[in-house]
């Protein structure tokens, strides 16, 4: 947690416009640097050249099996938002979700 710690402390600090220079993005199922069960390769040089020069959200991620070929894709939300499936398509398909806030437990009983 110590990241999510330091991101909240930068925000607490900058306020809102801190999403503008600084941003956390945390990889689900993604083992410390890579591997784990979720995608795990991106290109993160030109995801953050594309997030700042072209302001092109999100950053694509994918999966591979052993023999090099995309098996899913995801984008990489920035935190706190979460990778939420649309309910329509495939599920290994990053273009059938969206980035949105986590649905808290207390959503989830409201609904």
């Amino acid at each position: 947690m110590m990241g999510v710690n330091y991101y909240e402390q930068a925000r607490a600090k900058f306020g809102p416009e801190t999403s503008d220079f600084f941003r956390l993005f945390m990889v689900p199922g993604m083992g410390h640097c890579s591997g784990g069960i979720g995608p795990d390769q991106h290109d993160a040089m030109t995801a953050i050249i594309n997030w700042w020069r072209r302001r092109r959200r999100p950053i694509p991620l994918s999966r591979e099996d052993r023999e090099g070929h995309v098996v899913r894709t995801r984008p990489l939300c920035p935190y706190p938002q979460v990778a939420g499936y649309s309910g329509q398509g495939s599920i290994g398909d990053a273009a059938n979700f969206r980035c949105a806030a986590p649905v808290t437990r207390k959503d989830a009983e409201d609904r």
